[in-house]
């Protein structure tokens, strides 16, 4: 943190701020609707967070923007995961764009996703194709002007509120591509809102495209080059899923230490007892090795460095950690952290998804294990 420039310091004071206010006393009830909240997107577009990858003219941050998002999201799902979850939905969706997109696909969408405040979602993810990226069997083919997209789309976070999608289609037998479709166009329809364990105040929803009429401008790229696309796409996001899973750690673990230090039991505070010292200590011990990977992976991605493996360390190691400091921190709090009526109950069904999406925690073990191979070829 001693290395955060002037810029960075206010952002993340005010983005504290409006954790304690706004964004910690309204998780239990998000959690409760299994809502999204569209005044706390409003906040986030007020403080300029759902812009911070945009380049500067849209209100992007004008240096190390992965590395300020991160830190960002660290932040906010400190108090509520769901919500801060937001922010990489954001910065996925529009990352096609940022990366590949043409002056004609960033003058239209830009505008819209800094001042009209759209929110985009990213459609890849399908009944047979989860980390398996090249699995996806959507479809668009090619009619004159105009692209046929049709596919069935599930855990598409914020795809029941969006109003643009980022889409990843099958254009031929070994070449996949991303386009820009608008919700209002025909053929798209919003399916089952899931219930989920944790991360219940986030929309996740089935999105279904049935011969959508794309016009061949919204291809974003090249023709086939929606796999590189993706596969740069994660370098951004794995460290800040690793941001994500650190702040919900941090959440459980500050709190279970308030509350070790009232509890008494056989006479003197919780948190004078050396089994809970020990679990209290193994958490801040894997969360402050884990910001070191997380932070060091986003600031490579920032440099244009290639952070492949650091990414997939990043986001093992910090989903990993999530896992097991919000299950210790419920062990600490025993009975009643089990109850809806703490919030390390929350914490501990939000961490668990960390190790899942954005690619499963197995899929970053094999792209580390693959780069040990390379090495000792």
């Amino acid at each position: 943190m001693d290395m955060l420039t002037e810029e960075q310091r206010i952002l993340l004071d005010n983005v504290r701020k409006m954790v304690k206010r706004k964004i910690a006393p309204a998780a239990a009830e998000l959690d409760r609707r299994g809502e999204f909240s569209g005044e706390t997107a409003s906040l986030f577009w007020d403080l300029g967070l759902l812009q911070i990858m945009l380049p500067e003219e849209h209100g992007g941050w004008p240096f190390h923007p992965c590395h300020t998002l991160c830190l960002c999201i660290e932040e906010i799902a400190k108090g509520c995961a769901s919500s801060a979850l937001m922010l990489i939905i954001q910065a996925v969706g529009s990352f096609p764009l940022i990366h590949a997109g043409n002056d004609f696909q960033k003058r239209k969408y830009f505008p819209m996703l800094s001042k009209q405040r759209q929110l985009i979602a990213y459609l890849v993810t399908e009944p047979g194709a989860g980390s398996d990226v090249a699995a996806i069997t959507a479809k668009a083919q090619r009619r004159g002007q105009h692209y046929v997209l049709t596919g069935h789309k599930v855990f598409a976070t914020n795809g029941g509120v969006a109003g643009l999608y980022s889409v990843l289609a099958r254009t031929g037998e070994n070449a996949l591509s991303f386009f820009i479709v608008e919700r209002p166009w025909n053929g798209v329809t919003i399916g089952k809102h899931e219930d989920k364990c944790g991360f219940r105040g986030s929309d996740t929803s089935e999105v279904l495209l049935e011969d959508v009429e794309v016009p061949e401008e919204n291809l974003v790229g090249k023709e086939g080059g929606g796999f590189l696309i993706a596969m740069a796409d994660f370098d951004m996001s794995r460290p800040a899923v690793a941001a994500l899973s650190l702040g919900i750690a941090e959440g459980a673990l500050d709190y279970a230490t308030e509350y070790a230090g009232h509890r008494h039991t056989f006479g003197k505070p919780l948190i004078g007892h050396q089994p809970i010292q020990f679990m209290l200590a193994d958490g801040l011990t894997l969360i402050e090795a884990g910001r070191g990977l997380m932070e060091k992976a986003a600031l490579n991605f920032d440099a244009k460095q290639r952070n492949t493996t650091l990414a997939s360390m990043a986001k093992c190691f910090c989903s990993d950690a999530a896992m097991k400091i919000t299950t210790d921190m419920v062990q600490v709090l025993g009975g009643y952290g089990y109850t809806k009526d703490f919030p390390v109950e929350r914490m501990f069904r939000d961490a668990k998804l960390t190790q899942i999406f954005e690619g499963a925690n197995q899929i970053q073990r094999m792209i580390i294990g693959r780069e040990m191979l390379k090495r000792g070829a």
